[in-house]
């Protein structure tokens, strides 16, 4: 339930209801909680506990309401995120999982598109179905590309076909029949069935999952919200039962994919909307803090202790795609993943993090990642068992990190095995320790860099008309640099960077986004039939907008189309004016729906093609519902916020490639400056959570909205 009563802490400080965040990572899981009331934000990072991540989740929100004297039962409301269904999929660890078809397409899984991606590699690794091929069953129905019934649904082999795979132990069923899109009725009729039949099974939907056209894109999606949908049953009853057991009441909402919020319910439904939740969760937090200092224009940049995350921002907020590859066998190639169908804000993700492990090649040569020593052991560093060297080892060689700070003193850290795994790598390399450090460090700066800049190519973008915003536990260590090798003017840090994942979790709406496959000609449709499908769209949004507790008439809709010139393959999606589109002005309204595709098609090619028709395949909506008090969220102290503040901790000895030398070097607090604080580089400064280094030859100020800004070296 919603609470709205005014509590009173042990400490005497009246508030009124805080707001959780919790981001689980690969290495930390980052614990937030902010009171809107007050301004005041509370946070710790734990070491993710793989085997069981609600364990690492329960004791971080128990030692942070301990450390703080926080009442758990004025928690208005718990926002989480996670990886763990992402790497269900790239692990293959999901559940067991069966495929009923329309007869003749039990293989579309693993026939694919028919298309190598890599055209001369005569050693291709193409991408396994998550449904082995023993365990695709058929059912005799047929329905046609306009929705007619063929053949109508035979419930005998349907059964049938469902026995066979509960004997072979299936957890899982995905079924999806030829043109549900088009109507849905069969797998309505055989959900229905199945569900009866065999009720400890889950059931998914192609019609419910991904309702448009493409039987291998709405089957590898559908496909993949079977394989991890008993996974996320399981786990998200468990963590909303132990959160109610630490005294907090308040209902759980999810971060999807698109960069919005769902309730319980929608998320156990469809839990493929969540495989990007995490970097969705950076994305947003880069965007909401650093608009002010960036003119809606800069790249999130991301970098936790496994993977980093990229994330280009054009007029304040993230770009959507409608879809991306899970579990790729090259990481930057096209085709060679399995093809999700959702909506995701559109990043890159690589992995380069704190715990990327740094190896010698045959011939010399030094690599970092992707490979990550995660939280178990961890970098050698962290003095759980790790004996390979990484980019966090190397951070602390080069003087970056205070062992005495480091996520904020609760680990015990053993720097004697540090310098002897980088002993190691160093005699591997004939290099000397500190060269070996700051090798790892620039080659995990240029992994990330030549991410960046394939990233912002591929969208027509310069990367000098943007600003590098730094989140994560080390992305303010990696960002000068980064930002340096991409050509960057300046660099933006938040407070409390270290976990901005989980505080951008708080300022996101509740979102839905909804499909239909429609096959529109613009000079022929039926505008009239157009509207109704997008308003039964809408009307589906609000019903899940009301069902996570928020008032459906404070939605704001978006109106999108997948369209393309008749003769095209493939669509390209567009932005739509906003509805109702009325019979009365059909004219009109044609026009501005052409003129709303023509303008995205030549703002990505150009030109148009002369005297083609424009038919719109999929119809889109987003539907956003503010959450009450998520837009008030804001970090950083004024000048006259703090007494007797003395920023300056003191000095030590870092590492800078100007210099070619360690030199001594100012380390600042974070929670002791104020707006309008000006400095120069070289500087360190020290944050909860991360640590911001200013190379030679800057300056920095920290900004009216409280975030630290660099302004690069000419």
């Amino acid at each position: 339930m919603l609470l709205s009563n005014v509590w009173h802490s042990t400490r005497g400080i009246e508030v009124t209801t805080y707001a959780l965040g919790v981001d689980i990572g690969g290495t930390f899981t980052d614990i937030v909680v902010y009171d809107s009331a007050t301004g005041r934000q509370f946070n710790r990072k734990v070491l993710t506990t793989h085997n069981d991540p609600s364990r690492a989740v329960i004791e971080g929100i128990e030692v942070l309401i301990a450390a703080e004297e926080l009442v758990s039962c004025a928690t208005a409301r718990v926002v989480h995120a996670t990886t763990l269904f992402t790497n269900a999929l790239i692990e293959r660890s999901g559940a067991k999982t069966g495929l009923i078809t329309t007869e003749g397409f039990r293989d579309t899984l693993e026939i694919g598109r028919e298309r190598k991606y890599g055209l001369y590699d005569i050693a291709i690794r193409k991408p396994k179905p998550l449904v082995p091929r023993d365990l695709r069953m058929e059912a005799s129905e047929r329905v046609d590309a306009d929705g007619r019934v063929l053949a109508a649904l035979d419930i005998e082999t349907l059964l049938a076909a469902g026995k066979a795979l509960d004997n072979a132990g299936v957890q899982s069923i995905a079924v999806v029949f030829l043109h549900a899109y088009a109507n849905a009725d069969h797998e309505t009729q055989a959900v229905a069935a199945l569900a009866a039949a065999f009720p400890n099974i889950s059931i998914s939907a192609s019609s419910e999952v991904a309702p448009e056209l493409r039987e291998y894109e709405r089957a590898s999606t559908t496909a993949a919200n079977a394989y991890i949908k008993p996974l996320a049953e399981n786990y998200l009853d468990s963590l909303a039962s132990k959160v109610n057991d630490c005294g907090i009441e308040a209902p759980l909402h999810l971060m999807i994919s698109s960069g919005g919020l769902t309730h319980v319910a929608e998320a156990k439904r469809a839990p493929v909307q969540m495989l990007e939740s995490g970097p969705a969760a950076s994305a947003l937090a880069g965007a909401y803090f650093g608009n002010a200092d960036a003119d809606g224009r800069l790249l999130a940049f991301d970098m936790g202790g496994t993977t980093a995350k990229l994330c280009l921002v054009d007029g304040g907020e993230p770009m959507v795609a409608y879809g991306f590859e899970a579990g790729r066998q090259e990481r930057f190639v096209e085709g060679s993943g399995l093809p999700i169908r959702i909506s995701t804000i559109e990043l890159i993700e690589i992995g380069a993090g704190g715990g990327s492990i740094a190896t010698v090649d045959d011939l010399g040569f030094l690599k970092v990642g992707p490979k990550s020593a995660g939280s178990e052991p961890g970098p050698a560093a962290y003095g759980r068992g790790g004996k390979t060297a990484t980019v966090t080892d190397a951070d602390f060689t080069l003087g970056y990190l205070n062992p005495d700070y480091f996520a904020m003193g609760m680990l015990n850290l053993d720097m004697q095995a540090c310098n002897d795994a980088l002993d190691r790598i160093a005699q591997a390399a004939c290099l000397g320790r500190a060269e070996i450090a700051w090798g790892i460090h620039d080659v995990v700066n240029e992994n990330m860099a030549s991410a960046a800049r394939v990233h912002i190519a591929e969208r027509g973008r310069d990367p000098r008309d943007f600003t590098l915003l730094s989140t994560g536990g080390a992305g303010p260590v990696h960002a000068y640099y980064v930002a340096k090798k991409l050509g960057f003017k300046k660099i933006i840090c938040p407070s409390a960077a270290g976990v901005a994942s989980a505080l951008g979790l708080l300022v996101a709406p509740v979102r839905v986004d909804r499909v239909a496959t429609v096959g529109a000609r613009l000079t022929e449709c039926d505008l009239g039939e157009l509207e109704m499908a997008f308003q039964a769209l809408e009307d589906g949004a609000r019903m899940v907008i009301a069902d996570a507790g928020l008032n459906p008439d404070t939605t704001r809709f978006q109106r999108f189309a997948d369209g393309r010139y008749i003769g095209q393959g493939f669509e390209l999606s567009v932005t739509l004016p906003d509805g109702p589109y009325n019979a009365d002005n059909i004219e009109q309204t044609r026009s501005a729906l052409l003129r709303a595709f023509e303008d995205g098609y030549k703002e990505k090619f150009s030109r148009t093609p002369i005297d083609v028709p424009v038919e719109f395949t999929n119809i889109r909506t987003t539907a956003r519902a503010p959450v009450p008090d998520a837009n008030k969220l804001k970090l950083g102290s004024s000048k006259s916020d703090i007494s007797d503040r003395n920023p300056l901790k003191g000095r030590r000895s870092a590492y800078f490639p100007e210099a070619s030398d360690f030199i001594q070097t100012a380390v600042y607090e974070r929670n002791g400056l104020g707006v309008g604080d000006e400095f120069e580089g070289p500087a360190i400064i020290e944050d909860q959570g991360s640590t911001l280094i200013i190379g030679p030859g800057s300056n920095w100020e920290v900004s009216e909205s409280g975030n630290i800004v660099v302004h690069m070296p000419e």
